[in-house]
């Protein structure tokens, strides 16, 4: 899945693992990534926003 971040494209991987799900983010343009952990009951969406969010926040400290 692939999602719209600001001006770059961000690549979303979910990874099902027990009962928590990792949320992979990658950002098209640098290759920058990053992962959270989420239980498997919370929502695909809140999972996403959360990552994107990390994602931002990385590349955020990169440049500054």
């Amino acid at each position: 899945m692939s999602t719209q971040s600001g001006k770059s494209e961000v690549y979303i991987e979910f990874h099902p693992i027990g009962r928590q799900v990792k949320v992979t983010a990658v950002d098209a343009t640098t290759g920058v990534e990053v992962s959270i952990m989420g239980p498997s009951t919370a929502s695909q969406a809140d999972l996403q926003t959360l990552a994107i969010r990390k994602l931002q926040r990385r590349l955020e400290q990169l440049q500054g």
